[in-house]
């Protein structure tokens, strides 16, 4: 199994310092993650059989064995796009996104989030957020075994649309909340449309309920970045789960014949979308304008929030301020209640903003503008049903002048805050910045922290979007942003994650 050259104990890994944190010894015999293999697949290679071949490996090998397996495949060539292409079929295939787009399926939703983490991440550690996703997927897997024994089945062929008839098909199922049609009408959609045309279709249904907390539109947005580096050729099954999930509505009626609040501001921004100025793209950025935004989410409920980002879109504000004030509004709300509802509202604000970016109806863009504002209060409410949100704005967030000088002492202090104390970790950051720290020394040192600390789901999913966010916040908000992430980044001083140690076990280190 292993080269001549390299010995077993290279799978240990070691420590080093507090700034280059960790490496492991182990991704040294391992063929490097190419260049090639980060870039959206351009469609010109033969459809492989190796990829069904792996993804096959991945859903029927035993958890405990599955690390040393895929290892194997890497020293015999097997590439990183096909094994993620691989591990992204299996979870769909074996992960329903029933009862709730969350829990067990949060094995689907972190693919493209280890992927992200692994694109910016060194080199030499690009292969540890494949083995950790592709880990989770076996323990979510193992779960979805034992509660129900769903498996994704083929669909009846003669019930598959034609390709003229499968996009309206899909819509009017959609609208319907039909499950049944809509799967099928996914697949023949898969079969014979394009991705452009598929996934407008699917970023009008991706935000249109405020179901699941954001997993719904996550999932939509992750999508469609998965596919684009594996391949449109493996959308069916992803497309057909897409289905299952933007259509769950568990103890709710059917949405179509009611009137519930999870599904209302969708409906009422459609009307006020429509009122947005024709050249609307173009706009001023005013700091005042976001300030003032910000205390409407704070403060308002969900059409009043729409109301505000209209009037501001309308006086000439650009949608960069409406982002810019969801993204802040949503970082103040974590860091007034850390956990898991305030970690998704900066979650579902990255993905609301990639479907923003990537849709290429106009309709469609304007009501995600609006929708993400009516999101930020809805998180708010659901923030106050678990308990206490602290009395803290971001404005009171101070630049630490004791820690704040750029050296390695104060970078090494804020990576243990952020375990320890995480208000002091935010006031650090903001000192290291305003005494010429980088920005992205911490992004760094965080981002590796979740490779070998990263125990949930979560801590690559939300590390990746406000590590990516940073640099789609205007450059004006880009420091308060930064301070508020740590609420949720992991620290130094957290626990390490198994997948090293299961590693080092399963190959004999």
């Amino acid at each position: 199994m292993f080269p001549n050259n390299t010995s077993r104990r290279h799978f240990l890994y070691r420590s080093v310092s507090p700034l280059s944190l960790f490496s492991l010894d182990w991704v040294q015999f391992l063929p490097k993650v190419s260049a090639e293999d980060l870039l959206p697949d351009s469609e010109s290679r033969i459809v492989e059989k190796s990829v069904h071949e792996l993804a096959h490996l991945i859903e029927t090998e035993n958890r405990n064995q599955i690390v040393e397996s895929i290892a194997s495949r890497i020293l015999a060539g097997a590439s990183y796009r096909d094994l993620l292409a691989a591990l992204m079929i299996a979870a769909v295939r074996n992960v329903q996104p029933q009862p709730s787009v969350g829990f067990k399926f949060h094995a689907v939703l972190v693919i493209h989030s280890a992927h992200l983490a692994a694109v910016s991440g060194p080199d030499t550690d690009r292969w540890l957020p494949y083995f950790w996703a592709l880990d989770y997927f076996k323990r979510r897997q193992e779960e979805e075994r034992r509660t129900s024994g769903w498996q994704m089945q083929p669909l009846p062929e003669s019930k598959i649309p034609s390709i003229t008839r499968a996009k309206s098909m899909f819509i009017s199922a959609m609208d319907r909340w039909d499950v049944e049609a809509a799967e099928l009408a996914a697949a023949g959609m898969a079969r014979g449309l394009g991705s452009v045309e598929v996934f407008d279709v699917l970023f009008r249904y991706a935000a249109r309920d405020y179901r699941s907390i954001g997993h719904k539109v996550i999932y939509v947005a992750n999508s469609w970045r998965t596919l684009q580096l594996i391949g449109w050729r493996h959308a069916e099954p992803v497309l057909r789960s897409l289905a299952l999930a933007l259509l769950n509505h568990r103890g709710d009626p059917n949405p179509s014949q009611s009137d519930l609040s999870v599904d209302r501001p969708w409906r009422e921004n459609e009307a006020k979308a429509a009122k947005i100025r024709k050249d609307w793209l173009d706009g001023k950025n005013d700091t005042r304008a976001v300030k003032s935004l910000i205390d409407t989410l704070r403060e308002s409920d969900p059409a009043n929030a729409a109301d505000a980002a209209l009037a501001l879109v309308q006086s000439g504000q650009s949608a960069q301020s409406i982002w810019d004030a969801v993204f802040i509004g949503s970082g103040e709300l974590l860091m007034q209640q850390p956990g898991i509802i305030g970690l998704h509202s900066l979650t579902t604000a990255n993905a609301m903003r990639q479907a923003f970016m990537h849709s290429g109806d106009d309709r469609v863009r304007r009501r995600l503008l609006l929708q993400a504002c009516s999101f930020v209060p809805m998180f708010r409410q659901s923030a106050g049903g678990r308990g206490r949100v602290r009395d803290r704005k971001f404005s009171q967030m101070e630049p630490n002048p004791l820690q704040g000088a750029a050296d390695d002492a104060a970078l090494t202090s804020i990576l243990k805050n952020i375990s320890r104390n995480r208000d002091e970790a935010a006031n650090q950051t903001l000192g290291w910045i305003a005494n010429g720290g980088s920005p992205e020394s911490i992004i760094d040192a965080t981002r590796q922290l979740v490779f070998l600390k990263g125990n949930d789901a979560h801590d690559y999913k939300y590390s990746s979007a406000v590590l990516e966010d940073f640099y789609h916040v205007s450059p004006a908000w880009r420091d308060q942003f930064l301070a508020l992430s740590v609420y949720n980044l992991i620290g130094s001083e957290d626990r390490d994650n198994s997948i090293v140690s299961r590693i080092r076990q399963a190959l004999g280190a």
